[in-house]
């Protein structure tokens, strides 16, 4: 089955598409979307602490009945496979937590919940947070400005 019954229809078509082209009627270049500007992170590496992901947030945590938690007084949950990291950087179960309060870095996943929960040592807990000081960069409404360990 020969859908261009003539060959001058499909040589006239791919004429007309080069000459479109070169007269810059359509691009044949695919755009890059731009970069979206992120808020930049201070590293608390530089006071002797951890390093953390652009975007973390700052926030009071403490585990009610995991995977229920409050942040900032508010009640937040936890995603599923969430981590909770001590000072030391191990791993700590929520359930041994429970009632205690700390000040954490974190993050959240694309549901809006607790993804990565980083337990402050004195020396990170000092290093203010960037997106504290600029609250519009932040799209979580909840971040605070104590950067005071309430453990």
């Amino acid at each position: 089955m020969n859908r261009c019954k003539k060959t001058t229809n499909a040589l006239t078509f791919t004429a007309l598409c080069t000459l479109a082209a070169s007269a810059g009627l359509f691009s044949l270049q695919a755009s890059a979307q731009d970069e979206v500007p992120r808020p930049q992170t201070q590293n608390e590496s530089l006071n002797g602490g951890r390093n953390f992901p652009i975007g973390t947030l700052r926030g009071k945590f403490m585990v009610t009945n995991a995977p229920d938690v409050e942040l900032d007084g508010n009640a937040d949950r936890l995603g599923a496979g969430a981590r909770i990291r001590s000072p030391q950087n191990m791993l700590v179960m929520p359930g041994a937590i429970i009632g205690q309060k700390y000040l954490v870095n974190y993050t959240r996943d694309a549901a809006g919940l607790l993804r990565e929960i980083w337990i402050l040592t004195p020396e990170e807990a000092v290093a203010s947070r960037e997106s504290l000081n600029k609250p519009l960069l932040n799209i979580w409404p909840f971040a605070t400005n104590d950067t005071l360990n309430t453990q």
